[in-house]
């Protein structure tokens, strides 16, 4: 749960029947993982709240505007590169939700991919990976 301290942004697992909403990130060298499989999420904006963020982000990214009390995982974990630190948060979506999708223009596609598929995958962002394995393994997904 979030305490109120400083932090940079939010990554949101969008889980569905055993697979995960992904992306493409777009191939620009100028961005972090050009090129690669991401998850819906992206930079804090103003005082908002983690939760708020990551959703906020995934309706300007997947035009689906979700309930915050459907979340069912919150971390905090320490930055990769060296700043301040993230959240990582999964939510469970229904068939309506799924077909509710309207990719915005952030990325070349996105595909509803198998979750043993992206923490598999060579060109999925590494600390999502891990970060998604782990709740896979306790349980939580």
């Amino acid at each position: 749960m979030w305490d109120g301290t400083a932090f940079s942004g939010t990554k949101v697992a969008l889980i569905h029947d055993g697979h995960i909403v992904a992306y493409l990130r777009d191939d620009k060298p100028d961005i972090p993982f050009p090129g690669m499989w991401d998850l819906p999420g992206g930079g804090r904006e103003g005082d908002e709240a983690p939760i708020t963020g990551g959703l906020r982000e995934v309706e300007e990214e997947f035009g689906l505007k979700l309930n915050p009390s459907d979340m069912i995982l919150i971390e905090r974990h320490p930055s990769t590169s060296g700043g301040l630190d993230t959240y990582f948060c999964a939510m469970f979506l229904g068939h309506d939700d799924i077909a509710r999708i309207r990719f915005g223009n952030e990325g070349q596609c996105w595909e509803l991919m198998p979750l043993l598929d992206f923490v598999r995958h060579e060109d999925a962002v590494p600390q999502l990976k891990d970060r998604l394995r782990a709740a896979m393994e306790t349980g939580i997904i």
